[in-house]
């Protein structure tokens, strides 16, 4: 079965095109880093000033949750910018989601015209879940996904190629870059991937193939090689015991059975509220030929299973969050563009709901924009009357092209999610900022490092250093801070937790805020 061609407006998609950059660039350095942005960046920061950069650390002990191969990608925009900052560990997440959509794009392409393909990718970059949060932060997870994706695409086109080499070798490579990057889930993706598709398609005994074996050592000739430099620094002791650790915490060993049976039957629900507006097409899966014409496609087949197959994994693990999917959204989406023009050409109460739903999306989009016109909360944004009357008059066009355009709606919701990404960049992420207790954080903590620059500085014993705090004071010192539990150094400042340690003696000279439990910790000479 073919998908119905679509009308092709070329301005429509350079339009879009050229709303991605300040979409997804405009004010990005403005937040604070969450706990996990700032891990990745105080590693990389770590790594710079030690000179090691084979051995992951954290106040100089060593870090064994993740593998370093997105902190040497950091390392690489901190040194080519020069700045170690916000914005340009942000940078590389925005770059690879651009990939990412590429990727997308391409592969799609080679089954369905330049509009679908150019859907499958827009709907990626442009649900929810990526637009408004994943995009903007410096996390692993989207790079991860594209590298995931991708070895997606290759077992499928070169499984239909019968190129068994080219198959195993590429998406081991691919793999073995994921493994480098997050640890396990490289390793369960490629496994369940191969498992479910090969059985489907009825070649299971393929995977025993001397092609197999070879795509296999490949990937432990690239993992074994890095370890290989890793025990010249460490013992690989600790290294394969946390990351399994890091891969089960999240499962039903940790949680136990009534916590995933609960997850079970919310986990739908959740998924949909975070990759909306384009999770709610579906409904289009209500159908009774619904599987009669998935099957007619061999692509969307492929997508199908290669999803269910995965997504197994995190419906049966309670604690999941929206990122650990991005790799599978795009799978899934496909099936979603799949069926529309179906549902749109026999007007099923589906497409009718979908659209009134997008419809109002819009409307609403286009009044609150104008709404920094009339509140006094955005009074210090630059340019506020002016950005706001371009934004809101931009949405009302476009919900005016969405009510007279029927063949084009797809795409004009894509362009309305840009351009109020933009709106919002404007002036949600400042007033965020203004009101989020993470700036606070980061201004005492850069606050506390200048004061201190040429001060000895450590972490008393075990208090427990709250990433973001951790970063800024480094970066702002540029010395790692160690952890000291002995040998304590009356001249030495200690970043001390004062709720953990009430009977320790010390003069406070400063505190830090910190973002979860406590007030503020204190920076104090023991007596």
């Amino acid at each position: 079965m073919n998908i119905p061609s679509f009308t092709y407006r070329p301005w429509l998609y350079a339009g879009i095109l050229a709303l991605l950059a300040p979409a997804l660039l405009i004010n990005l350095g403005e937040l604070a880093f969450i706990d996990d942005e700032a891990i990745r960046a105080l590693v990389a920061l770590e790594m710079k000033l030690s000179g090691n950069y084979i051995t992951p650390t954290l106040h100089g002990e060593y870090y064994y949750n993740k593998p370093p191969l997105w902190n040497w990608i950091l390392l690489v925009f901190f040194e080519l910018s020069g700045r170690i900052n916000e914005f340009t560990a942000r940078l590389p997440t925005v770059l690879c989601l651009m990939g990412y959509g590429a990727t997308i794009y391409y592969f799609f392409r080679k089954h369905y015209s330049r509009k679908v393909a150019f859907l499958n990718a827009l709907f990626f970059i442009t649900c929810g879940r990526v637009l408004f949060w994943d995009s903007i932060l410096a996390l692993i997870d989207t790079c991860f996904s594209w590298i995931t994706f991708t070895a997606f695409m290759v077992v499928y086109h070169q499984f239909q190629k019968e190129n068994w080499l080219k198959l195993f070798l590429l998406s081991y490579l691919l793999t073995a870059a994921g493994f480098l990057m997050k640890g396990l889930p490289a390793i369960v993706f490629q496994g369940t991937t191969l498992l479910a598709y090969f059985a489907y398609q009825r070649r299971f005994w393929k995977l025993f193939s001397w092609q197999h074996i070879l795509g296999g050592v490949s990937f432990l000739l690239i993992i074994g090689g890095y370890y290989l430099a890793y025990h010249q620094y460490n013992s690989l002791e600790n290294v394969f015991t946390t990351l399994f650790r890091e891969s089960s915490k999240r499962t039903v060993v940790h949680f136990g059975i009534w916590n995933t049976i609960g997850h079970f039957f919310t986990f739908p629900f959740e998924m949909v509220y975070h990759f909306l507006p384009w999770s709610l097409m579906i409904l289009y899966f209500i159908r009774r030929d619904v599987l009669k014409r998935l099957r007619a496609d061999s692509f969307i087949t492929f997508n199908l299973v290669v999803f269910l197959a995965n997504i197994l994994v995190y419906w049966t693990s309670p604690e999941v969050y929206p990122r650990y999917l991005l790799m599978l959204a795009p799978l899934i989406f496909s099936a979603f563009i799949y069926l529309h023009p179906v549902h749109e050409a026999e007007k099923t109460w589906q497409y009718r709901l979908i659209h009134s739903l997008l419809f109002i999306f819009c409307i609403v989009a286009s009044v609150g924009a104008f709404a920094p016109l009339f509140i006094e909360r955005p009074e210090g944004v630059p340019y506020r009357y002016m950005v706001s009357l371009a934004v809101g008059i931009t949405l009302s066009g476009l919900t005016y092209l969405y009510w007279r355009w029927r063949e084009e709606r797809l795409l004009v919701v894509v362009a309305v999610l840009i351009t109020f990404r933009i709106g919002f960049n404007w002036f949600v992420l400042p007033d965020r900022n203004d009101n989020d207790f993470g700036d606070l954080c980061r201004q005492t903590s850069i606050e506390a490092g200048k004061k201190f620059k040429d001060r000895e500085m450590a972490v008393y014993k075990q208090t427990l250093m709250q990433p973001t705090n951790s970063f800024y004071l480094t970066n702002e010192r540029r010395k790692i801070i160690p952890r000291k539990n002995n040998n304590f150094d009356k001249d030495m400042l200690y970043i001390i937790d004062p709720h953990a340690y009430r009977e320790l003696e010390y003069r406070k000279v400063d505190e830090i805020k910190v973002r979860h439990g406590k007030v503020a910790y204190d920076v104090g000479l023991l007596k």
